[in-house]
């Protein structure tokens, strides 16, 4: 299991303990004083001795590197800015999709459906639902109705 904390912070702790057993302290206090087991300050101090400082220098955690770069996620962005339509799209409503299908329309870069809403998330967008609405919604009568209507239908409270 990989411990929690930056490559920075888990170097930073690694010091910390090379140091304490420099200065004398067993592995036990000096585990107990890093919050680790007596294992790794064991396995830290091989390392140290083997290797010198580099055995326990700070190493970038290792994945996949990502298919787009800040630029072209920038380039993204500005594309879902100017709206669906203006990418050729019947609709202003940005799905999952459609994303999906807009960043290998650009870059030629084929993301799963699932990802691209943490992929959107990264960059700040949160999903939206739209209104939906009748077509046939006449928002005057409606406040007329609410006015005259309303209150003859309404329950009267008794005191």
């Amino acid at each position: 299991m990989r411990p929690h904390g930056t490559p920075e912070e888990l170097e930073h702790r690694r010091r910390r303990a090379i140091e304490l057993l420099e200065e004398g302290h067993p592995p036990v206090e000096v585990a107990k004083r890093c919050g680790v087991g007596r294992r790794s300050v064991r396995k830290w101090k091989a390392q140290y001795r083997k290797e010198g400082e580099q055995g326990i220098a700070a190493k970038p955690a290792s994945g996949r590197p990502p298919k787009l770069t800040s630029n072209d996620r920038k380039h993204l962005e500005e594309a879902l800015l100017s709206g669906a339509k203006a990418q050729g799209f019947p609709t202003e409503l940005w799905t999952c999709p459609r994303v999906a299908v807009l960043i290998a329309r650009l870059f030629g870069v084929h993301y799963h459906v699932d990802y691209i809403g943490r992929l959107l998330h990264a960059l700040g967008w949160s999903p939206q639902k739209p209104e939906r609405k009748a077509v046939e919604r006449n928002e005057e009568a409606i406040v007329e109705w609410k006015r005259s209507e309303w209150p003859r239908i309404k329950k009267k409270r008794h005191d």
